[in-house]
């Protein structure tokens, strides 16, 4: 059974995404997110303006006069989830850490693919994979997703993306919408970045092979705190992937300009990376409302595909 405070918190997940989901992204969701192909729908009569490629010869013939097939979007689509289960995401210095709004983020992303009659499949991973659940619809499937994301204790506390995106190759046979949720602090791999880049070649090449089989997107969330160190004075850090534990003078401007100035430049890097690879990603805060930042996300999936 389970405990009332878990189901507290994944009704008011619910409520709160309910509402844009209903007036707002589930139609955007529609239009952005292609189906596997085009099937078949009927023959009828040529009309002025229609593609001549269209023409049904075989019906023409018979009829006497022109005929044209129509065809309709396949719209049943996949929607994978993978979630960067590690250490870093438990941090957040306000009242969300960066794993809650991740299964926000979800399910909003989830509740959109129910309503359009989508599937909805979830791959946890750290520095392996923790857990997969497979594709499925229903309101009640979502609500075991969301729990899954806010509460599953996961056995390791690194970063392996490229393990995560090799697993989602080999057990998504067709094309899918893959939602990447995580900090990106870390990658694991075993290739050494290129010069001036933070993604390691061998992640970099995974991520590059998943975007062509599949619909890439990557959520990119972060805290406050990680951007720019707070003035606290003398703190210990420890880095919740490694244990390392390091003591740092957040009282020294000049420290804490470093660190700001590294870790611009450190999501520079990784925005200017999926740029190069076209892999769509959404940059979100633990400290912001998320609804601007998918609504553009939508808007200018939408204008691509209408001008693409």
């Amino acid at each position: 059974m389970i405990p009332r405070e878990i189901l507290k918190k994944i009704r008011q997940i619910e409520i709160r995404t309910n509402r844009l989901v209903t007036e707002t992204l589930s139609g955007q969701y529609h239009s952005v997110f292609k189906g596997q192909g085009m099937n078949f729908d009927e023959v009828r009569e040529y009309q002025p303006g229609d593609e001549v490629r269209s023409i049904d010869w075989n019906v023409t013939a018979r009829m006497n006069h022109p005929f044209v097939k129509k065809f309709v979007e396949e719209r049943e689509l996949t929607v994978i989830l993978l979630v960067d289960l590690s250490g870093s995401g438990l941090f957040g210095s306000g009242a969300q850490s960066k794993r809650e709004l991740a299964a926000e983020i979800a399910s909003v992303l989830a509740f959109s693919a129910i309503r359009n009659n989508d599937k909805v499949g979830l791959v946890l991973y750290t520095d392996g994979i923790e857990k997969f659940i497979p594709p499925r619809k229903g309101r009640r499937h979502v609500l075991r997703v969301i729990r899954e994301i806010l509460f599953f204790e996961p056995r390791r506390h690194g970063t392996n993306l490229r393990q995560a995106l090799d697993f989602l190759r080999r057990v998504t046979a067709h094309r899918a919408v893959a939602v990447i949720l995580s900090d990106f602090i870390a990658f694991g791999g075993t290739a050494e970045p290129a010069p001036g880049e933070s993604i390691p070649l061998d992640t970099q090449a995974a991520l590059r092979q998943a975007n062509r089989r599949h619909d890439l997107v990557a959520v990119h969330l972060t805290d406050r705190y990680e951007m720019a160190l707070p003035a606290l004075g003398r703190l210990i850090l420890k880095d919740a992937e490694t244990g390392e534990v390091v003591e740092v003078n957040t009282g020294d401007e000049r420290t804490r300009r470093q660190f700001a100035d590294r870790q611009s430049r450190f999501r520079a890097d990784v925005e200017k990376v999926f740029r190069s690879l076209r892999i769509d990603s959404i940059p979100l805060r633990t400290d912001q409302p998320y609804a601007a930042a998918l609504g553009r996300f939508f808007e200018t999936r939408e204008k691509r595909r209408r001008h693409g």
